[in-house]
């Protein structure tokens, strides 16, 4: 579709004539050329293309070039986790792709505080839509801040169900991102069930372009025993594959009382697509995202400095010291100690 020719300088031509004429209102001007300016860019604005380029539109990236960059970013910027990598690319990429999916996608993060969660949560809304996290179609929910009372989970669940069918109404490709599922108030987050079905429609609304994401530190424990015991074992940790430990996590976190997927129909009929294990981060991990923040901030790597803050960090078991206990979420506060910025 080829845009109009000739209506932009059309208008622009029409500006000297509204002006020294005759004295004329500063307002009364205004309306003037903006009614002017306005109608000749009314031939080209209205078209898709170029309206999304200055404002936020659904579906803004074409999906391929979308999924492109979600992997060069997870290549590129998180370290250790080998099998978030090829799930999350593989999981994103294919459904970005599918122009028609039977069901929204679903996924389940897990693993210890500062192994990426987040990280990657923020990298997925990234590849889909420039403003990221900021977007009008990511929405994000952290369980002690939206839902933070037992007594009125009735309440809530009628609140989420509403939020959810008004923003896929509005974009398909909308983004909902479930923040402290492990501190969720069991069955609250059943309520979103048949969102995540087999449904063409509910109710006039299909929502099987839009995706789901949640986050736990739930079946963190059976994720750190799969890989001592790999270690354990002499084998290194880009020797464990997804099925070493899916299931097991999956009936972890389902019989797991202190979590909002206790229960879970949503696991019990099958409609989290990938639970994605978070490995913990080893001391060499830790070094690389002190290095990769020090670069952020542009500064030179002080090699010593590097070190003693990968040092200073705790690791756990206590014998074998393999893993940092926090991941990297606190190297940021420890680089403004070190660095004056």
């Amino acid at each position: 579709m080829k845009l109009r020719r000739g209506a932009l300088p059309a208008a622009l031509a029409l500006l000297p004539l509204l002006g020294p004429a005759r004295a004329v209102e500063p307002i009364s001007l205004g309306l003037a050329i903006a009614g002017a300016a306005a109608s000749a860019l009314t031939g080209f604005i209205s078209y898709p293309r170029l309206y999304c380029y200055f404002r936020e539109c659904c579906l803004q990236r074409h999906d391929k070039r979308a999924a492109a960059g979600l992997e060069e970013s997870l290549d590129r910027k998180l370290f250790g986790q080998h099998l978030v990598n090829k799930v999350v690319v593989k999981a994103v990429k294919g459904f970005l792709n599918n122009t028609n999916p039977k069901k929204p996608l679903a996924l389940s993060l897990h693993g210890w505080t500062g192994t990426g969660k987040n990280f990657v949560s923020k990298i997925i809304a990234e590849s889909i839509y420039k403003r990221g996290l900021k977007s009008k179609y990511v929405h994000q929910f952290v369980a002690t801040l939206h839902f933070p009372h037992a007594d009125s989970i009735n309440l809530y669940k009628d609140q989420l169900q509403s939020w959810i069918r008004g923003n896929v109404s509005v974009c398909p490709r909308s983004l909902f991102i479930f923040d402290e599922m492990d501190k969720m108030h069991a069955g609250l987050i059943d309520s979103i069930k048949p969102f995540l079905d087999y449904y063409e429609l509910l109710n006039g609304v299909s929502y099987r372009k839009a995706i789901f994401i949640f986050l736990s530190n739930a079946g963190a424990e059976k994720i750190t025993e799969v890989a001592l015991d790999f270690w354990r074992k002499g084998r290194t940790r880009e020797d464990i594959q997804l099925t070493d430990m899916q299931n097991a996590l999956s009936v972890s976190v389902f019989n797991n009382k202190n979590s909002g997927f206790w229960h879970s129909t949503l696991i019990d009929r099958n409609l989290i697509d990938y639970f994605v294990p978070f490995l913990p981060l080893e001391y060499k991990h830790v070094k690389m995202c002190v290095r990769v923040e020090i670069e952020s901030r542009g500064y030179a790597v002080d090699e010593d400095i590097l070190t003693r803050i990968a040092d200073e960090m705790t690791y756990f078991p206590r014998e074998e010291r393999i893993y940092s206990d926090k991941g990297c979420k606190t190297v940021y506060a420890k680089l403004d100690y070190y660095y004056d910025f």
